[in-house]
């Protein structure tokens, strides 16, 4: 244990030997001059030895007084300085997310959260690299996974439901699909997509046939726009485009939905989801699910 005096002794002393007076000291801590006096006698008398040299009413440091004072400033600076840190960590959340779950689900929605928390500056990471929520690179992650990521305190947001979606305009341009089969004949885009593979399985069909020069992205949100703008059918998990389909800007040529064992996950340190930002988070997201039009039942348990 730390033998050290009374905070209340240290606090007295450090403002005295700052202002190098008994009354600003007091007027700054707001105590009076004989409570700065009572609380470095007690100090003196804990050390055994004088810290200040008195004449009227002006004082002076002691050589010991003079040893000590810029350490013990120094210290109340450092403990200032990790209080300040704390107050600016608790006052911002930073989400990270994968660049289209961020994207397509939850930038056009997380305004609604900062209107209701002002209090709050939101910040939102966009990257399929997992950051270290250990090393405080974000207070939460939205992550891909089959199960919880372990170490992590959890909560599922989204099943990954797969479907065949395509532009109207597109579809106009080929025959009409019947079958899972006919929907692999048509041009797809990234067909070495194990998606597909198993998408096609679900809806009864046989094995994807090889489309060379079929153009494959990346990431699923380029794949949607390349769908969106007539370059070929894609295989999207729909809770992502809502909207989209909604509109009838994409359309299933074969209203199957194949549900991926993967599922979106809310996680974070567990010393972090008793933090009032994160629950404020999870609250409200849970109510945002709860608002979703779910048609193809991504966000049911299960």
């Amino acid at each position: 244990m730390r033998s050290l005096p009374p905070l209340a002794a240290i606090r007295a002393f450090e403002a005295a030997a700052r202002l190098r007076h008994f009354s600003r000291a007091g007027e700054e801590l707001g105590i009076s001059q004989a409570g700065i006096s009572y609380q470095i006698k007690l100090l003196e008398e804990r050390l055994g030895a004088p810290l200040f040299t008195r004449n009227g009413r002006s004082v002076a440091l002691t050589p010991l007084g003079e040893q000590i004072a810029p350490r013990i400033s120094a210290a109340f600076d450092a403990l200032d300085a990790a209080f300040a840190a704390a107050r600016d960590d608790a006052a911002r959340l930073v989400i990270t997310a994968s660049i289209s779950f961020a994207t397509n689900w939850l930038a056009p929605r997380v305004s609604r959260f900062q209107q209701r928390h002002p209090e709050l500056a939101v910040r939102l990471l966009m990257s399929d690299a997992m950051l270290d929520l250990g090393r405080g690179e974000a207070d939460v992650a939205i992550r891909v996974a089959r199960q919880p990521p372990p170490g992590l305190e959890a909560r599922r947001l989204m099943r990954t439901g797969l479907m065949p979606l395509a532009s109207p305009a597109l579809l106009q341009r080929h025959p009409r699909v019947t079958t899972p089969d006919d929907v692999m004949a048509l041009p797809r885009l990234s067909p070495d997509d194990c998606w597909w593979d198993f998408w096609a399985e679900a809806a009864g069909g046989g094995p994807p046939a090889p489309q060379a020069g079929r153009m494959s992205f990346e990431s699923q949100l380029l794949e949607g726009s390349a769908a969106l703008a007539g370059e070929g059918v894609a295989i999207l998990n729909v809770g992502l485009w809502g909207p989209q389909i909604a509109a009838g800007q994409l359309v299933a040529p074969f209203a199957k939905v194949a549900y991926a064992p993967d599922s979106y996950w809310l996680c974070c340190p567990p010393e972090r989801a008793r933090s009032g930002k994160v629950r404020a988070l999870r609250a409200w997201l849970a109510a945002e699910i709860a608002a979703c039009d779910d048609p193809f039942g991504v966000f049911a348990p299960g």
